[in-house]
């Protein structure tokens, strides 16, 4: 491997970025482990460092995959990525049920400290943010049709109150929900 290239892909391992994840890993001299490039533990010397094409390839020159990033399995998203991504799913699915932090980390098996850092540092927001943007979508799309009342519509977001759920909106959307169906119903579609 020509030595800027090298540089290059060991700049990314520094940085801990994901752009040479799936296409080399890292294999530390060492400690005879392999990595993708985007591992979060700690950063080897250069001289300890060669890259390689495939976890095969590694694995053929004796290295074993790390277990926390877990090189070996497929698909370009990490272990970090896959959390968040359950994270999100299971904020989605349990939309009319209460979701905490602390209920999320128990159905993930990580403490909530864990969850909320890696989260935010995958997505850039926190859980929370997500659970409201998700929960005013889905208060948008219920209150566009002319069926459920604002106390059925609050219930299904995961409010126990219609007053809480429209002091929320109202803070959130800038107006009631009442007013927000009447604009939508209007042809304004806020």
């Amino acid at each position: 491997m020509e030595q800027k290239l090298f540089d290059l892909i060991y700049a990314s391992v520094l940085a801990k970025e994901h752009t040479y994840d799936g296409i080399y890993y890292t294999c530390v001299r060492t400690t005879r482990i392999f990595c993708r490039p985007s591992c979060r533990a700690r950063t080897p010397y250069p001289q300890n460092v060669r890259f390689v094409n495939s976890p095969e390839e590694a694995m053929k020159l004796g290295f074993r995959p790390c277990k926390r990033c877990k090189p070996e399995e497929a698909g370009e998203l990490g272990p970090d990525e896959i959390m968040a991504a359950k994270a999100d799913h299971l904020i989605e699915q349990g939309l009319s049920r209460p979701v905490t932090l602390n209920i999320l980390a128990g159905q993930l098996a990580v403490s909530p400290f864990h969850l909320q850092k890696v989260y935010k540092r995958v997505k850039g927001y926190s859980p929370a943010e997500y659970l409201q943007s998700v929960r005013m979508k889905e208060a948008k799309k219920l209150l566009a049709q002319d069926g459920p009342t604002v106390a059925m519509i609050s219930r299904a977001v995961g409010f126990r109150s219609p007053s809480h759920f429209t002091v929320w909106f109202k803070r959130e959307a800038g107006c009631s929900p009442r007013d927000y169906r009447e604009l939508y119903m209007e042809g304004d579609r806020v």
